[in-house]
Formats: structure tokens, C-alpha cells, sequence
């Protein structure tokens, strides 16, 4: 279990001193007992700390239920959501597929495609032809019911439900995953019979991957749920731990040790392309928790080696204001060995027997040490395998050191006031009703 997520830093060094990452160490305990402890700004939506081992049998028992029911009877599965009501599901889902499954038609689940992360007219009218082609269901995540993108989705895919399966047969085809007991969606599935599951009170959107909010979809694209959990359980009593080589402590406080030297970006790096979700994921979080008040590391992420022929030249000579997090996969699922060839015309017969493995570790390797030359200060970030239980700990892993590093910079990592800022503005162009004075305002600027 200590070996379920490693932290290297060693190529800090040259960038920190041993008594910069020391007191920025201290610093990280310091507000690690504030997170814990429940004494810092936002301390009513700390429920996520609890849940790996909060998630009841009956709760995960009732998940599989409608993963069994849908199983056989329905294609294609809508998870309608945006943000944390659907970033943590399609990171997990999209880690755990076959990259070809759709493809290869091998699905023994339905698919699971997403909408209302979007206003795309184009995206949305695809997905209906989809929809009128396929026998489908729909999972709708929103605490209100009233977030526009959501909303707007639901409503279509609603009035398509009830003219294709009729009213009846549609309340079975719809799952709600929403407030407990008030809200919009909360009285509509109550209304209409639907099966709900509960957002907790005191968890924030990007912090819900491991409530029904992403376990449910999750489940029902075919994965252990139960593993992931442990794998979340186990990594919460490492990061419960206070202690120097607590894994969430030392990435919490190298980077921030980074970012009052003038890093101020952080770029997410990733050498197996199932994982560029998981930096969406990773993007929202540390974005949305720490983005405020003019202050915050600001999150990028890439895709190596791909991106290396596109970004790699800035990286490598650019500004001189970033760093990197390299997250990195141990071991693959699968093994492939790069065959000799006689004629050797493209000069890769150095290679031949090598697993193409060794070669992305190797790439993984000499882009470290260069971007390092290049002044760039890199952090490793380790995991064994791509597997329910290894996402599990690293979802854990990052929500944890998120909260961590956030205190450490003296911001509320659970609340987001900016992101209501250009909704006032997209209400009052829309003619919202109460909003006219506004619309009046903003019209006279364009």
C-alpha cells in the first residue's frame, strides 16, 4: 500500500534549496492539519475527505442494480452533466476503455457518451441522431437542475425519451443524481417517478468523482467500483498520515515552494494518451480550488510524446515561467515488442526486441532531463498500473494535496465565485427575465 503513489522531486534541486523545500514542507503540515482538522475557510464542504470509506455497501449495491437493469436493454447511455458532474467519470472511463472498443463492436455494456458540457448546436444534433438510432437511457447529474448546459441538454433528451418511449416507459430509462431534498431536478425526478441517488451537501462538484456522481456512470460502463473505492481507501490513510514523505505534503509543497520562486504555471504531462482526461479532471480542480483572488499556479496539461512535435519547442526555450508534473504509469496493461527488419531502411534495428515500452520510458526519461536543462523544474508523480484502484488512490491523491496546497496560499479551495461572473452576463444577453438593466449595460459595449 505505501508504493500505491510515489513523488519524486529530485529534479527540483536545482532549482530549490534543501531549506526552501524544508520550510515550504513545514508550511504544507502546517495547513495539512488544517485540512484535516476542519479549521479553514470552506470547512463545511469537506465530506469528500470521509467518503472513500463512507460508501455504503447498500449504496454500491443499489448502483450495480441499474447497471444490471440497463445492461442488456439499452445501448447507449447519456451521462448529462458539466464540470465535476462529469469530468471524474469520463477521466475514469476513458482510462479504463479500450481505446478501439467502438470500433471493434466488443462492447458487453452500453457506451457512454456525454452532453451538457457544452451549448454546441452541432454536438448536440449529432447526439440526437445517435439517440433516434439506438435504444438509449440517460443519467442527469446536477444539484439544482438549473445549470444552463445541463438543463438545456436534459430538456431535449427528455422531450425525445417521452415521444420515442412514452412517459412511462422514459421514467425508467432516466436517473437523477441530484440534491437530497430541494432543487429542480430533486422535485422533477419526484414528480416523474425517477431513480435518484444523492449528492452529498458538503461536496462540491470537483470534488465528487467518488460519489454517484461518478461512481454511478462508472459502474455502468462496466468497472469495478469496489476496487476504485479501496484503491481510495487505502491512499486516505497515507495521506492521513503526518509525516515529511506524506506523498499529497511533498507534491502540495514543492510546488508551492516553486510557485513563490515565479512558476506560475504547472503543466500536467502524460505519456499514455487513456489518461488525457484525467488531466481535464486534474485541470478543474486545481483551477476552480485555487484561482482566486489574483492569486494561484495556473494548470496546463499535454500529451506526451505527441505533444512534444507541437509544444515541446516553448517547454524546452520558452518563458521560463513554468514547470512541469510528469505523471507516470509503471507498468502497461499489455506488451508489444518492436520486430527486426531486414532491410532496416528507416535505421530502427537498434530497437529490435525492445518493447515498445522501454522506448516511451525512455522518451519519458531523456524529455525529463532536457526540459530540466532547459529550466524547467520537474516533479514525478508515479503510479503502477491504469486500473480501478490505482485511479482511485490518484483521484484521492490529488483531491487531497489540492486542499493541502490551496490553505497554503490562504484561499477557500471549495467554493468558485468567478465562475458565476459570465452566467449573469449569458443570462442578461439571453433576455432572462430580472435582467434587462444588464442586458442593457453589456449591449452597449459590443
Amino acid at each position: 500500500m505505501k508504493n500505491i503513489i510515489k513523488v519524486d522531486y529530485k529534479s527540483v534541486k536545482g532549482f530549490l534549496t534543501e531549506d526552501e523545500i524544508s520550510f515550504s514542507k513545514e508550511r504544507a503540515l502546517g495547513t495539512y492539519e488544517t485540512l484535516i482538522n476542519g479549521t479553514g475557510r470552506g470547512n463545511d464542504f469537506l465530506g469528500w475527505l470521509e467518503l472513500p470509506t463512507q460508501i455504503s455497501d447498500e449504496l454500491v449495491d443499489k448502483i450495480e442494480s441499474v447497471a444490471t437493469r440497463w445492461r442488456n436493454s439499452v445501448e447507449v447511455i447519456v451521462v448529462v452533466g458539466i464540470g465535476g458532474s462529469y469530468l471524474g467519470a469520463k477521466a475514469a472511463i476513458d482510462a479504463l476503455s479500450h481505446s478501439f472498443s467502438l470500433h471493434l463492436g466488443k462492447n458487453s455494456t452500453p457506451s457512454i457518451v456525454f452532453a451538457g458540457q457544452n451549448l454546441s448546436e452541432d454536438y448536440m444534433s449529432e447526439l440526437m441522431e445517435l439517440l433516434k438510432e439506438r435504444s438509449s437511457a440517460c443519467v442527469v447529474v446536477s444539484k439544482s437542475g438549473t445549470t444552463t448546459e445541463p438543463a438545456v441538454a436534459f430538456r431535449i433528451i427528455k422531450q425525445h425519451f417521452e415521444e420515442k418511449y412514452g412517459k412511462h416507459d422514459s421514467s425508467e430509462r432516466i436517473v437523477a443524481v441530484t440534491d437530497q431534498a430541494r432543487g429542480a431536478l430533486k422535485g422533477l425526478a419526484t414528480q416523474e417517478g425517477y431513480t435518484t441517488f444523492v449528492i452529498p451537501d458538503d461536496v462540491g462538484g470537483r470534488y465528487s468523482v467518488l460519489t454517484p456522481v461518478g461512481l454511478l456512470p462508472i459502474a455502468l460502463a462496466g468497472f469495478d467500483i469496489k476496487s476504485m473505492l479501496k484503491g481510495a481507501s487505502d491512499m486516505k490513510k497515507i495521506c492521513y498520515q503526518k509525516s515529511d514523505d506524506n506523498p499529497a505534503v511533498e507534491y502540495a509543497s514543492v510546488r508551492n515552494a516553486l510557485y513563490s520562486k515565479g512558476w506560475k504555471i504547472e503543466i500536467l504531462v502524460n505519456y499514455n494518451p487513456k489518461l488525457q482526461y484525467f488531466a481535464e479532471w486534474w485541470k478543474q480542480l486545481f483551477g476552480e480550488s485555487e484561482g482566486k483572488e489574483g492569486k494561484g499556479i495556473y494548470p496546463s496539461s499535454v500529451n506526451f510524446t505527441t505533444d512534444l512535435h507541437s509544444m515541446g519547442q516553448y517547454i524546452q526555450n520558452g518563458e521560463r515561467t513554468l514547470f512541469e508534473t510528469v505523471l507516470s504509469v509503471r507498468q502497461p496493461a499489455r506488451k508489444m515488442i518492436i520486430s527486426d527488419d531486414p532491410q532496416n531502411l528507416d535505421g530502427l534495428n537498434f530497437l529490435s526486441g525492445k518493447r515498445l515500452d522501454e522506448c516511451n520510458k525512455m522518451a519519458e526519461l531523456g524529455t525529463r532531463i532536457a526540459h530540466v536543462d532547459g529550466g524547467v523544474p520537474n516533479i514525478l508523480v508515479e503510479i503502477g498500473e491504469i486500473s480501478e484502484y490505482s485511479l482511485g488512490a490518484l483521484f484521492y491523491f490529488f483531491e487531497f494535496a489540492c486542499g493541502v496546497s490551496a490553505y497554503m496560499i490562504d484561499i477557500n479551495p471549495f467554493d468558485q465565485p468567478g465562475v458565476e461572473d459570465y452566467k449573469k452576463n449569458m443570462f442578461a444577453l439571453l433576455g432572462k427575465p430580472g435582467y434587462e438593466e444588464l442586458a442593457e449595460e453589456l449591449r452597449k459595449r459590443v
